[in-house]
């Protein structure tokens, strides 16, 4: 069972920024005006973190700004470049030094009040709280088919059970964040990590509203880079698919070599013609050369791995005094 939850926590909150500057500053109003005030009010403190993953834009010259009236504490970390939003929260989750660390995106689609609602569960003895979508305002049909399309096949391929509907928006318990840090794979999906560690959970509904400013950073092929990365990441299914075609069209030569024999000794026929000779050619050759691909793409994720690089590399640090 989970110890009592202390009656005075800090509350961390971890963004992670890329080229957000029309929403920083609405962001650091809310924080300001809404969920500080809320916190104080429970008797908790708050820490922020924003990780810059490698903006192009003014985000880093807005947070240093805006962190300098912040009247609790508030922590930027840039990185040398663009490692990935996984990283970035990864990145976050590594420094905060909250009894619960809340992550979520800083374009404002998930609403920061929800996490009042977040810790409302915490404090009911969960370790992690989903934050479930049960509404997505002024997104595209396609947007949401294709979301509704990856959290199912997801859950249907890999072998834990993934919530569905459930991005990044999740708070996690001092032992749940301590757990999940020491995970250090490289190709990394949190919502699949946070689910492998164990740990009770809690479930939140709430409206995904439309973004404030500016458009999304996860473009169709980012999400399918997330997609690959969880489906190899916590499942042997593209394996097993290579075997199954293996066996598939090596049962298909066997058929295919009983008809020749048959039609050679015991017909007047002969098997003429370069297109079926072809055909099949071709045919087994793509089957191989995915099958290859597949397990290369294991073998480079082993490769990666052992090199032991370190996930990440900051370029700076910029924290105030309020809360020290």
């Amino acid at each position: 069972m989970q110890s009592a939850t202390p009656e005075k926590a800090t509350h961390s909150i971890v963004f992670p920024v890329f080229n957000e500057e029309e929403t920083l500053p609405r962001l650091f109003s809310i924080l300001k005006e809404n969920i500080y005030p809320g916190v104080e009010k429970q008797g908790d403190r708050l820490e922020v973190i924003l990780v810059n993953d490698g903006s192009r834009d003014s985000s880093q010259e807005i947070l240093e700004k805006e962190i300098l009236s912040c009247p609790f504490q508030c922590r930027v970390i840039r990185f040398s470049r663009n490692f990935g939003h996984q990283v970035a929260i990864t990145a976050g989750m590594d420094v905060a030094s909250g009894d619960t660390v809340t992550v979520m995106d800083a374009d404002l689609q998930d609403p920061p009040r929800v996490v009042f609602d977040l810790i409302q569960k915490w404090r009911e003895g969960f370790d992690v709280v989903y934050a479930v979508r049960s509404k997505r305002m002024q997104e595209s049909f396609f947007k949401k088919i294709t979301a509704t399309l990856y959290y199912r096949i997801l859950r249907a391929a890999t072998e834990i059970d993934i919530p569905l509907d459930t991005g990044d928006f999740r708070l996690m318990s001092r032992r749940a964040i301590n757990a999940l840090n020491s995970l250090r794979e490289r190709h990394r999906l949190i919502r699949g990590m946070a689910k492998w560690i164990g740990f009770k959970e809690g479930y939140v509904y709430y409206v995904r509203e439309a973004r404030f400013a500016g458009e999304t950073k996860y473009t169709l092929m980012k999400m399918m880079k997330l997609a690959w990365d969880g489906l190899t990441g916590f499942s042997l299914l593209p394996l097993r698919l290579a075997t199954f075609f293996g066996l598939f069209t090596s049962f298909g030569s066997l058929l295919v070599a009983a008809w020749v024999f048959y039609l050679k000794f015991f017909t007047h026929h002969t098997v003429t013609g370069w297109a079926s000779l072809m055909v099949v050619t071709l045919f087994l050759g793509g089957v191989q050369l995915f099958t290859v691909g597949v397990l290369g793409e294991y073998v480079g994720r082993i490769f990666e791995q052992i090199k032991q690089r370190p996930l990440y590399v900051v370029e700076s640090e910029t924290t105030n005094s309020k809360g020290t």
